[in-house]
């Protein structure tokens, strides 16, 4: 049997999704089942003086329409928010909006009928005085203490500001005392939308008799939307169950527990019967938390030699109108942007501010993105200050192999990692040196092209107890429940749940080859919180190998122990004279003895253990609470041409080179990065979220107004990979999900500024499109 891990095997779920098979949560059709429609304010901050819901209750087909007075007997919390203590300041959530609301979109009304088309008919006759409030949009104008209040009552907009360290003794002030050069830059991350393919959808169904609540929703982590929900019903978590099947994507955004689930929840049980409630495309760009949204104050110093002394940043975390479920853990963009690199001394300061948007939270990086942006600018910067090949800069600083496990500046400890490596393949792979002789031959003919470089780290596998616990008020351990059944077909439950990464594959490959088992004997099952384990933590931060595989690799293990002891018990030897390969116990000295797990299996469910000394059945659950995190890295590199007349980019080359590890699936690990790379070039060069500055208006509500890139802005990607094994899990795998995103806006605006490198333009802000860069090259020919 040829091992399965390491294998390019093809995805196991494509051929039902691709056909039009797939279960999503909108094909769901109860009996009775009900339909609903979100009124949302069409005011980024203002005053509600009175609510008419007469002319919407007299549309024909709808059930009811309820307000806030409506839901406050049956849901008894606030939106939770992770590490909400820690919070200088948190203005509480409530699903539904009462006498005031903060951000376009804000949830006011719900309505109820016999079909969605009815309940949105009659939502927009619902009558509503709205009194307009000041109102605060930008991040850096919201932080001043002058400016108007998100929240009218609050007595700050700013909901931290915390200073952050170097742990490891190194002097700021002294650092940057032995400069020769210093650069400073403000670096904008954007807002932007994650926009998964399948919008948000929710049905729920609350039983009176059983006081059970079923709840069916199109989300990354199941178990926190049952916890959420459990405690805001006054429900114990055994009568709540939450259950999520095929998930068209997430990308972060489906992560947190929504007003709308709530909402949905509340209605059914206000109602006595099952309600859907089906996100519109302009309700996911207006509502759906938004990420990114991020204003960075940086400044590097160095040595004219090329060593590097200082970094000092500050961040300025936009919020939205409410803290985010998980955005408190934001501040990892400044205690990673110190990259790959050694410095001398770091200082950091994060401030989270409170505006009158859309929340935000993680979105595909979450942080990762914008620490690696601050770094690989900052090197650029200084080398084009002392002049010094980019290339050659990072080469003189990066971490070495030797120094691993090494603590950075914040005290984050990388688990290992060979950057050197990374680098040297990907300046081969794009033939570094024959490209820069090209790029001058090309300038002296009036063709600019740039060549953008990102070496970038990332921290990924979120599960160790003695720091999650606490921020999160559960430990994102994971969980699996792994179960052979008579005929020797495997099942196993995970509580880590795919929105797109291939898990059904991937998993399936580990256990074959663990087990023994035929690949097409296993069966995975996630995206139920009735199956398997009690814990299960859903899928984000590139965790579902590391943390989740990792517990179904353990508990085949422990399935295999007890196989082991029913297998030494029919052979009549000792556990010790057992070896097993391919599926088999075979008897040391003697392999013509031996018996398969397949009639090891078949025995478990029979007469078992004749003599009484073992249990029947063949199950295990096991739990995994890693050590640590783990860091994949790597180095992209772009190569861009700009055209100095109209500003427009052409990406003529992408290469890529990362480490994410020991590979179970070459396949899925390319196709995560193929996609990862495609948003991180969205953000580059098309994509913004934009409100109106003075009225928190958005406008770019569609997708006529918010770019995303196509298959024709897309180039061939140019992949390969080093492996460097992390040695806080079994199978010395990191996590891949999110790399592709983390390198890639980077290297491309570092790309554009080098082509740009004539005209005396230092940055670019994202998104680089052509009207900005034509307006920087006209200004910097005047």
């Amino acid at each position: 049997m040829s091992p399965l891990i390491g294998a390019r095997v093809r995805r196991r779920e494509d051929p039902r999704l691709v056909t039009g098979h797939g279960r999503y949560v909108d094909d769901l059709a109860l009996p009775n089942l009900l339909h609903i429609s979100i009124l949302r304010s069409p005011y980024a901050h203002a005053r509600i003086k009175e609510i008419d819901t007469g002319p919407a209750a007299s549309c024909p087909g709808v059930v009811a329409v309820l307000l806030r007075s409506d839901f406050e007997p049956v849901i008894h919390s606030f939106l939770r928010v992770n590490g909400a203590a820690n919070l200088a300041f948190n203005p509480p959530q409530f699903p539904i909006a009462g006498d005031e609301v903060v951000f376009q979109g804000e949830p006011v009304g719900v309505v109820v009928a016999e079909n969605r088309y009815a309940a949105d008919d009659a939502a927009n006759s619902i009558q509503i005085d709205y009194e307009p409030l000041p109102c605060a949009i930008d991040v850096l104008r919201a932080a001043d203490s002058e400016s108007p209040r998100v929240h009218e009552s609050s007595p700050t907009n700013t909901a931290w500001d915390v200073p952050l360290k170097d742990v490891r003794g190194g002097n700021i002030d002294l650092a940057f005392g032995e400069a020769d050069v210093i650069v400073r830059e403000r670096i904008v991350q954007q807002r932007v939308f994650p926009l998964p393919m399948e919008g948000r959808v929710v049905v729920a169904e609350y039983q009176r008799f059983d006081n059970q609540l079923t709840l069916w929703t199109s989300c990354q982590a199941p178990y926190f939307v049952k916890r959420a929900l459990a405690e805001a019903l006054g429900l114990t978590e055994a009568r709540v169950r939450v259950i999520s099947n095929d998930v068209g994507g997430g990308f972060g955004a489906k992560i947190r527990p929504y007003p709308e689930d709530y909402l949905a929840a509340g209605t059914s049980k206000l109602v006595g019967a099952p309600v859907k409630w089906v996100e519109s495309r302009t309700e996911g760009l207006t509502a759906t938390t938004h990420g990114r949204a991020e204003v960075f104050d940086i400044e590097a110093a160095a040595r004219r030699d090329g060593t590097l002394l200082g970094l000092k940043v500050t961040q300025y975390q936009d919020l939205g109108a409410y803290v985010g479920f998980f955005q408190t853990s934001q501040t990892i963009a400044v205690e990673l942007a110190g990259g790959c690199y050694n410095w001398k001394a770091m200082a950091g300061r994060s401030l989270g501010i409170l505006t009158n948007t859309t929340s935000t939270d993680p979105y595909r990086g979450a942080g990762r993105p914008e620490a690696t942006h601050i770094a690989e600018r900052a090197i650029d910067l200084l080398a084009r200050q002392i002049n010094m090949d980019p290339a050659d800069l990072r080469k003189r600083n990066l971490i070495d192999r030797a120094q691993f496990p090494v603590m950075n500046n914040f005290g984050i400890t990388y688990d290992s990692g060979n950057y050197r490596e990374a680098l040297d393949l990907a300046l081969e792979r794009v033939g570094y040196l024959e490209l820069r002789r090209q790029q001058s031959e090309l300038r002296r003919a009036g063709r600019y092209i740039g060549i953008g470089i990102a070496t970038y780290l990332e921290i990924c596998g979120f599960g160790p107890s003695k720091l999650t616990a606490g921020a999160v008020g559960v430990a994102l351990v994971e969980s699996a429940e792994v179960r052979i059944d008579p005929t020797g077909a495997v099942t196993a439950f995970t509580g880590v749940h795919a929105h797109g990464q291939g898990h059904e594959t991937s998993f399936a490959q580990v256990i074959a080859d663990t087990l023994g088992v035929s690949y097409e004997s296993v069966t995975i099952r996630h995206g139920d919180t009735q199956e398997g384990p009690a814990l299960g933590l859903g899928t984000y931060g590139s965790r579902s190998l590391s943390v989740g595989g990792t517990a179904i690799l353990r508990a085949c293990r422990k399935v295999l122990d007890k196989a082991r002891a029913l297998a030494a018990h029919m052979l009549e030897v000792s556990e010790q004279d057992l070896d097993f390969d391919a599926g088999t116990f075979r008897v040391k000295g003697a392999p013509s003895r031996g018996v398969t797990l397949n009639e090891v299996a078949a025995r478990a469910y029979g007469d078992g253990f004749r003599d009484g000394s073992g249990e029947h059945g063949l199950e295990a659950i096991a739990y995994f609470d890693p050590p640590s995190a783990v860091f994949p890295f790597g180095t992209h590199i772009a190569v861009v041409e700009v055209d100095v007349e109209t500003g427009s980019v052409h990406v003529q080359r992408y290469v890529a080179v990362d480490d994410c590890g020991n590979i179970v699936n070459p396949l899925i690990v390319e196709g995560q990065i193929h996609g990862g790379i495609t948003q991180g070039l969205g953000q580059a060069l098309f994509e913004e979220v934009v409100y109106d500055a003075e009225t928190g208006q958005l406008r770019t509500g569609t997708l006529i107004d918010y770019l995303i890139p196509t298959a024709n802005e897309v180039p061939a990607y140019e992949l390969a990979h080093t492996v460097t094994p992390s040695p806080h899990n079994d199978m010395g795998v990191k996590g891949v999900g999110e790399a592709g995103t983390i390198g890639s806006s980077v290297a491309i605006i570092n790309a554009i500024c080098d082509a740009l490198l004539p005209f005396g333009i230092t940055h670019v802000d994202m998104p680089a499109g052509p009207e900005r860069i034509w307006r920087q090259i006209r200004e910097s020919r005047h």
